[in-house]
């Protein structure tokens, strides 16, 4: 089994994001279930309005009551149950996702199909186009190599622009830095531009024992769903044989014929995902682990449709 090996800004969904297979991705998102349409209150204790105008949402009916506005009668509910009731009203609010995308060079590494940094792009790109399918903005800060914030945009003009920004980081060849995700999530804390979701990509190597402060902060103020990227190498023991690697130009040959030999390698391998599902489970956030030959759209759009139900 050979590694991917990168060749500098070929974009061809293998080692490079590809943005014509970002942008295409719109039509498969437009044939899933629609995203919830639910009134968004803020997160930082505002009560929604029960006010009817434009930009609100129907929420309940009651017992009619002195001083309700008559024009607002739910008539069908009154004429089965026999009494007066009103339909109430609360504001619908513009959500904005804030997707926070992994590029530590760790992320540019694939045995089979792509790279987990295509990988995470297509995941970015399914959650764009979701979130702006349900009225939404979306924004991209990136951590690690590339360190960048796209303020939040909405429409089709907002989903291309974070899929083009996503696109160009990509393209950069700077692999220098770790971030861990600690200071992505205080960046993120302080970048958060009015976002009430918030989408971590990551293969989880960046993940830090001082991760966990920032990450319930930044829980408090909006919801937050995870998934973690990984190679099928780091999720099971390999079978026996002789692994061709190769890392910045340099090539290694691994020898995994032992069980032992093999379960430490996955172990080794696996350490990076199983800190972030960890960390994930232990705040109650909702997450999911997708390997690089994976379809992630049923496993995105389910954590979206999951935080926007939790509203």
């Amino acid at each position: 089994m050979n590694a991917v090996v990168s060749t500098p800004g070929d974009g061809d969904g293998k080692v490079r994001v590809n943005l014509a297979e970002l942008i295409a991705l719109r039509a498969r998102v437009a044939r899933a279930p629609t995203p919830p349409r639910l009134a968004r209150a803020a997160r930082s204790g505002q009560q929604p309005s029960r006010l009817h105008g434009r930009g609100m949402d129907y929420a309940e009916s009651r017992i009619y009551q002195p001083g309700d506005d008559v024009r607002r009668m739910d008539w069908r509910l009154t004429a089965r149950s026999g009494s007066l009731h009103t339909k109430l009203f609360q504001e619908e609010r513009e959500g904005r996702l804030l997707v926070l995308l992994d590029t530590n060079a760790g992320m540019r590494f694939g045995t089979r199909v792509r790279f987990k940094s295509v990988q995470a792009a297509r995941v970015a790109a399914l959650a764009a186009w979701y979130a702006v399918r349900g009225g939404d903005r979306v924004g991209v800060l990136s951590f690690g190599a590339q360190r960048h914030l796209l303020r939040p945009q909405g429409g089709a003009r907002g989903a291309l622009a974070a899929l083009g920004a996503i696109a160009a980081w990509d393209a950069l060849q700077d692999d220098a830095g770790l971030e861990y995700l600690s200071g992505a999530l205080q960046r993120a804390g302080r970048l958060m531009h009015g976002a009430s979701r918030v989408l971590l990509i990551s293969d989880g190597f960046s993940c830090d024992d001082q991760a966990r402060g920032p990450l319930l902060d930044l829980l408090r103020r909006a919801e937050v769903a995870v998934v973690a990227v990984a190679d099928p190498l780091e999720l099971a023991a390999p079978p026996p044989g002789r692994y061709p690697l190769a890392h910045e130009g340099r090539h290694y040959d691994v020898l995994l014929h032992a069980e032992r030999q093999r379960n430490e390698f996955a172990q080794a391998l696996g350490r990076g995902h199983r800190a972030l599902e960890t960390l994930a489970s232990s705040l109650g956030i909702a997450s999911r682990t997708i390997d690089t030959t994976a379809d992630p759209l049923d496993a995105t759009l389910a954590l979206l449709g999951a935080a926007g139900r939790r509203r």
